[in-house]
């Protein structure tokens, strides 16, 4: 799916629309920092709340303005929501409520998409096909369909325009990040226009149904031989780019399970979820990074069927091994372990003061460690936040953000199911044999491969290199470039010292000359005057007073 180039000029009309939404919710503030309603705002017939009828607080408005103006806004506010590390929590939270609804959209329309993708009549792929959806959302929507073999599927049908529609809105979002960005110094630590392209791509991937395609399907393999854990076949031939064809599931949403009297292991189920989810991050590095309770569906036997891959999370088999690392330092309570660990991670940077990070690690700690541990992702999430940041100016990779709020959200689940359970004694017993499979010398040669390939290339580029680097050096065009930092002030000394010496040289020179002009003896008489010597002595006098003047003049004699 294609929603770019983006040097396109924004739509006035939306503009407009934006204006006096975040107007109503009283956000002029904002506007007028930015230089917005000076601009427009005179022009419009505004709809404006008195303040007795908006009185909730900040983040709430916040989300009303993401609901009120649609579709992009509203999945810029989930996106938002796995970012606590930028909003701070209470915004996170608040917009972790955003519910992706939206009214379905005319079967014609459904109709006319399917058949332009397919490129057949729906009759020829399909012997039944329900005109209600069963799901709509605002970027596409799902019917129940029966394939001509006799299958149940779930057909994902995208919304007319909506890629036009976003690719305006994000046009429109670029274009005030950067005015926000450049009237509001405050502004410039959140760099929103790096958030704006973050979303951007995360919502290119939403638009494309090829990419949540490959995300099921690589999910299945992961857990192909888990009795426990399922996601839905993907029917490859009837699914493109704007419609996505699974195989239906029968089962009853956990949102459901926690609200009613339903009968399930609620203890079983958040086992295996919890083993599940710490597979995914663990072994594979691939998880699915939106586990609400209304994604994920349990079957006969308590089996977890996982919905919705339009967002998933990717973490490498070396920060797998250093993330474990850190569980097992965390649960042990090994505060200078984790510190150590947290700099090896490259989390610390060489601006941390590691005395204060430790304070701040230990208090944060000490808020939940108790008899047993359970909030290992409550407590990466709290190191994720915006104070702890800039107090300590650490740096966050975007994934371990993601994965914190997966794991307290993860967390939280298996509380609600049973208060008494306690995810981490599955993450202790995974975490220490994944440390216990790395000690074993089969492990590597999985890297064997990759090793011999880098060892290829060096050995093919190493040469080459060599030769290059010794033909300039012949030829004298070899460059260094130094990096030198602090010398500014060292210079300046050298300088002073320098200056002193010279002025120094100088007065000994005057004395010493006036002494010999003073022996007539010793210098060239003409005419019983030593001329000679006197006119020495007044040239270097006048070079002495020129050169203790520009040393004065310069400041560099002190």
């Amino acid at each position: 799916m294609n929603i770019g180039p983006y040097n396109n000029r924004p739509d006035m009309g939306r503009l407009r629309e934006i204006i006096r939404v975040m107007t109503k919710y009283h956000f002029g503030n904002i506007l007028e920092a930015v230089g917005l309603k000076n601009r427009l705002f005179e022009t419009l017939k505004l709809y404006i709340k008195s303040p007795e009828e908006v009185h909730e607080p900040a983040h709430v408005r916040l989300r009303l303005v993401l609901e009120e103006l649609g579709t992009t806004f509203i999945k810029l506010g989930q996106v938002l929501s796995t970012r606590a590390d930028l909003v701070g929590r209470e915004v996170a939270e608040e917009l972790a409520k955003l519910q992706d609804e939206a009214p379905p959209f005319p079967f014609e329309d459904v109709k006319r998409v399917l058949e332009s993708e397919l490129g057949v009549p729906m009759e020829e792929v399909f012997s039944e096909f329900q005109e209600e959806p069963v799901a709509s959302a605002s970027i596409g929507q799902v019917h129940r369909a029966r394939l001509r073999n006799g299958d149940a599927v779930a057909v994902k049908v995208q919304r007319p325009g909506i890629a036009d529609t976003v690719k305006s809105d994000i046009i429109l979002m670029k274009y005030l990040a950067k005015l926000a960005n450049d009237r509001v110094p405050g502004l410039r630590y959140y760099n929103l226009p790096g958030i704006v392209a973050e979303f951007e791509r995360a919502i290119r991937k939403e638009l494309d149904y090829h990419q949540e395609a490959n995300n099921v399907e690589r999910f299945r393999a992961m857990f192909m031989d888990d009795e426990t854990v399922y996601a839905p076949y993907v029917y490859r031939e009837y699914s493109t780019g704007r419609v996505l064809t699974m195989q239906y599931v029968d089962g009853v949403k956990l949102t459901d399970i926690l609200k009613s009297d339903i009968k399930f292991n609620a203890r079983v189920i958040a086992e295996r979820g919890a083993r599940c989810y710490f597979k995914q991050i663990f072994i594979h590095g691939f998880f699915h990074a939106d586990p609400h309770p209304g994604n994920i569906l349990v079957q006969k036997g308590n089996v977890l069927c996982f919905l919705d891959f339009g967002m998933m999370g990717h973490l490498d088999r070396s920060f797998r091994d250093r993330l474990a690392e850190l569980f097992i330092l965390l649960m042990n309570y090994d505060v200078n372990g984790i510190v150590n660990q947290l700099r090896y991670m490259n989390i610390l940077t060489e601006e941390t003061d590691l005395e204060e990070v430790k304070y701040d690690i230990i208090d944060l700690l000490d808020r939940y460690y108790g008899a047993d541990v359970r909030k290992v992702g409550e407590i990466l999430t709290e190191f994720t936040m915006p104070g702890m940041i800039r107090r300590h100016r650490i740096r966050i990779p975007r994934d371990f953000v993601l994965l914190a709020r997966v794991m307290s959200m993860a967390e939280d689940l298996g509380e609600r199911l049973d208060p008494r359970f306690n995810g981490l004694e599955v993450a202790w017993k995974m975490t220490h044999k994944l440390i216990r499979n790395r000690l074993n010398p089969l492990r590597n040669l999985d890297e064997v491969p990759a090793a011999i390939i880098e060892l290829e290339h060096i050995m093919n580029d190493l040469p080459r290199g060599l030769i290059s680097a010794l033909q300039k050096l012949e030829e004298g065009k070899l460059k260094m470039e130094l990096e030198h930092r602090n010398l500014d002030e060292i210079s300046v000394r050298i300088e002073r010292s320098t200056n002193r010496i010279s002025l120094a040289m100088l007065v000994s020179a005057l004395i010493i000359g006036s002494s010999l002009v003073t022996i007539p003896r010793e210098a060239l008489i003409l005419e019983k005057f030593p001329f000679l010597g006197i006119f020495g002595f007044a040239v270097s006098f006048l070079i002495a007073l020129a050169l203790i003047v520009s040393i004065i003049k310069s400041r560099r004699l002190s």
